[in-house]
Order: structure tokens, then C-alpha cells, then sequence
């Protein structure tokens, strides 16, 4: 009887101890799993591939291309205004971009737009050449400014290089930055209401040329 209690503890012993590996492994596997994850609208997102405008539709005659991995707006024939417009509606965001004026380099950056052949309806934050209130915001077919820029603040623009602006539009509060340098920042009940494209402008009066790169956006 002695003996096969022996034989018996052994083996309990035996399975016991072949046990401990799978348990740890497992616990192992869990951990992993329950390691948290990146949430994607924590992340900026690129909306232009640098190769087409997928993602982009063209309104008016204006010209809009990819050249050298840039996209690039350029008055047309008909030197009118011209729009490229996200096919999706942006509510809540940040939006970062790179841009370098040529010419004139009249253009500008459009949110929460609606667009119906060359008229559009919604805000912009301008961008123009020097002393033109680059980083200010204007309500197309509406009140017109809404935020202009100081005269101090006009030094922020590198015209003939690159500069990169910021926008953030959450409910009813906008707020620009133009190379780092916070220009806007301002509520509004009527774009807290609104919903809509963001569109990039090309525009009218001709001699126009803008080349735009790193088009990012983080939806809040």
C-alpha cells in the first residue's frame, strides 16, 4: 500500500511540474494581448499620396497636378477660381500642410465647404502673398473677414520658400498656426453648425502657381 502511494505522488508530482511551462506561456500570450493600442485618430493621417489625386475631386478649369511628388495648382486658361476638394467631409480636425508660393501665390485652405462648380460655401484660411493676411479667415458668399492679421504678424509668411501651416477646428473654436506662430484663434456659432469638404483654392485673375506637400490630417 506504501509503495503505490509512492508511485502515485510521483506522478502527481510529474504532471505537476510538466504543467508550470504551458501555464506560464499562456500568461505569457495573455499579457501580449492585453497590451494597449494605438488609437488611429490619435495619429495624422496623409490625404495626398504624392503620386494622383485620389481622394480629390477638381472643380472649375483650373489646373491641379502631381509634379515630382508635389501637388501643384496653377491658374489655367480661363484664370479663374479654381478648387480641389477632399471627397470626404471633415467635422472636427487638424490639418497640417506644407506650402510654396510662386508667383502670385494667391490661394488659400477651405474647411467644412460645400462646393457646387466654382462656388463654395465656407471658410478659408487664407494664403496670399506678404501683407495679404496669410493664416486669417474669411467666410466665402457670407460676412467676408472674420479674422484678419495683424501687421506684426505678417513677418511669420517666408514667401518664395516653404512654410508649413496648422489648422484646428473642433465644434465652434478655430485656431491657425503658420510656421509654429499661432495667428487665429477665435469661436464662431455659424462654424460650429457647419459640416463639410476641405478644399485647397487656386484663385482668379490668372499668374497664379502654388505647390503644396505633407497634407496630414488628425481627426478629433
Amino acid at each position: 500500500m506504501t509503495k503505490k502511494i509512492a508511485i502515485y505522488l510521483l506522478l502527481a508530482l510529474a504532471v505537476s511540474c510538466s504543467s508550470k511551462p504551458e501555464e506560464k506561456a499562456e500568461t505569457t500570450e495573455t499579457t501580449s494581448e492585453t497590451q494597449p493600442e494605438e488609437t488611429p485618430s490619435s495619429e495624422y493621417t496623409s490625404i495626398f499620396n504624392g503620386e494622383n489625386l485620389d481622394g480629390w475631386k477638381i472643380y472649375g478649369t483650373e489646373k491641379w497636378y502631381v509634379e515630382d511628388g508635389l501637388l501643384v495648382c496653377e491658374s489655367g486658361p480661363d484664370a479663374q477660381y479654381g478648387y480641389l476638394g477632399t471627397e470626404k467631409n471633415y467635422k472636427n480636425f487638424e490639418l497640417k500642410l506644407q506650402f510654396l508660393q510662386e508667383a502670385d501665390g494667391n490661394s488659400g485652405v477651405f474647411f467644412r465647404s460645400s462646393i457646387e462648380g466654382t462656388k463654395i460655401s465656407g471658410w478659408q484660411v487664407e494664403v496670399a502673398p506678404p501683407n495679404h493676411d496669410t493664416g486669417g479667415v474669411y467666410e466665402s458668399y457670407g460676412r467676408g473677414w472674420l479674422v484678419q492679421i495683424d501687421d506684426e504678424e505678417e513677418k511669420y509668411l517666408k514667401m518664395g520658400e516653404w512654410n508649413e501651416l496648422k489648422i484646428r477646428v473642433e465644434g465652434s473654436q478655430v485656431t491657425t498656426w503658420l510656421n509654429g506662430h499661432q495667428m487665429v484663434d477665435f469661436s464662431d456659432e455659424k462654424i460650429g453648425e457647419a459640416n463639410g469638404c476641405i478644399a485647397l483654392q487656386i484663385h482668379d485673375g490668372g499668374g497664379i502657381k502654388v505647390k503644396w506637400q505633407n497634407i496630414e490630417v488628425k481627426e478629433i
